[in-house]
């Protein structure tokens, strides 16, 4: 198997809404979106399927070792063998790929988020500077599409959060600010039990809210000679905020089951905003 083939299945293997949108960029913006995307995949699924901190710790060191050999021009592993032809190209920096290896490495050590602050320092590593590189392959022209980039990572995080929160818990993590558990009088151990209440649907229709002010926000920064450009991520932000339509449609269960849509909705709702321009 080739490196671009690796990382072609694991993209597509993932189901994530994010495959969606790169199957309308050109074939090498999408080469170079479908090689990061992977490596975005492997650095998070060392902290979601490696049960022993220490060894998740050894495995996240070995991919910051990687990249500095990627960076020096001898990657070994397949996923930045894919990546390393398209750095220079879409200017991605080492910093980039060991920032996206530092949010992970976080959920290593922390488990809880005092105040929304903290969640956002974490938010960006994990999620903004993903939209900072995935905004340069797409095509970005304008500095300012940066700040649009890192606001729609953090709307997209908070829609994952919100969707994720019964799986987050089964983990041991709830990243929900503990400020705003006691705002709502929610107790971690009624979201580690899985105990529904009105007041956790209170909390729940609050981060919605917020994460929907985010994507207005965003798209708001985007300035108009890049929209064609990053039309990817506005079908992400379709997607994403479909889906947490979806969520409150399904009254906020999210201790008890993961809101998705179909393959067909998600690709259907890519083609709109290819299509129309809009979401």
């Amino acid at each position: 198997m080739s490196p671009q083939q690796y990382v072609q299945q694991k993209a597509a293997a993932s189901g994530s809404s994010f495959y969606y949108a790169f199957l309308f960029l050109p074939s090498e913006r999408r080469a170079a979106i479908t090689a990061f995307y992977a490596f975005c995949r492997e650095v998070d699924d060392v902290v979601d399927e490696v049960s022993d901190p220490g060894v998740a710790a050894a495995k996240l060191d070995w991919w910051s070792a990687e990249v500095h050999k990627a960076f020096a021009g001898n990657p070994t592993h397949p996923v930045l063998q894919a990546l390393a032809p398209h750095i220079e190209r879409y200017g991605i920096q080492a910093q980039h790929l060991q920032a996206i290896i530092d949010g992970c490495r976080m959920d290593l050590t922390q488990t809880r988020y005092l105040d929304f602050a903290g969640l956002q320092r974490y938010c960006h590593l994990v999620a903004g500077v993903v939209g900072e590189v995935a905004a340069r392959i797409f095509g970005q022209t304008q500095p300012e599409t940066t700040a649009y980039a890192h606001q729609l990572g953090l709307a997209f995080q908070l829609t994952n959060i919100i969707r994720d929160v019964g799986e987050d818990a089964m983990r041991g993590r709830i990243y929900l600010p503990i400020a705003e558990l006691q705002q709502f009088d929610v107790k971690a151990s009624e979201i580690t039990q899985r105990q529904n209440s009105e007041r956790f649907t209170a909390l729940m229709r609050f981060q919605t809210e917020r994460a929907r002010q985010l994507y207005d926000q965003a798209l708001a920064l985007l300035p108009a000679a890049d929209r064609r450009a990053q039309k990817p991520g506005l079908m992400m932000a379709s997607i994403y905020r479909t889906l947490l339509d979806e969520i409150e449609a399904d009254g906020f269960q999210v201790l008890h089951q993961r809101t998705s849509l179909t393959p067909l909705r998600k690709l259907w709702l890519a083609w709109k905003v290819q299509a129309l321009g809009r979401m």
